[in-house]
Parts: structure tokens; sequence; C-alpha cells
């Protein structure tokens, strides 16, 4: 497998314990994509059992499609690193500013 190396914000922290990708409040996806336009959801998130076969690695963020969001650069995001958490009903980035 041909692996890819740059940077990105980390998920420094992930409050969603029933998440797939979540282990000890830290995500261990590749990467997550947040956003749906003007909503922060995180769009990896995926309601099931643990997945533990990547315990070592943290999850950047791969793309932030919420233009309306003061880190979004060409929707990518550009802050050090974001938090995931619940907001009412939803999973969503907790980092998120408005411009």
């Amino acid at each position: 497998m041909k692996q890819v190396s740059i940077e990105m914000p980390l998920v420094a922290q992930c409050s969603v314990v029933e998440c797939a990708y979540n282990t000890d409040s830290c995500c261990h996806a590749r990467a997550i994509t947040v956003g749906s336009g003007v909503h922060p959801g995180c769009d990896t998130f995926l309601d099931s059992a643990p997945h533990s076969k990547a315990e070592q690695r943290t999850a950047g963020v791969g793309a932030c499609k919420v233009s309306a969001c003061r880190h979004n650069d060409d929707y990518e995001c550009m802050t050090d690193h974001i938090t995931i958490g619940r907001d009412s009903n939803s999973v969503r980035c907790l980092t998120y500013q408005q411009r």
C-alpha cells in the first residue's frame, strides 16, 4: 500500500463514545470530514461497536465543507487541532467558529 504523509489538524479529542472510531476519547479514523454546507457535523461518525484495529493512529481533519467557519480555507481546516462532541442531538466539530 502506498502512503501519503501530509500535515493536517488533529482531532485532539472526541467525546462521542458510541462512534466506531472512538477509543478512550480519541478518534482513530485515518481522517475525518466535517460539515455538510452550513452544519459542522462530523460526517465520519459511525454509530457502531468500537473499531480497535487502529488504536495507535490519531485522526486528522481531511476536509471541512463548512465555508462559513473561520478556520476554513478552500475546504481545508487551518487550525492546529479540533474537538468533536455532541451539541444537542448532533455529533459536530466543537471548534467551529462562524466568520
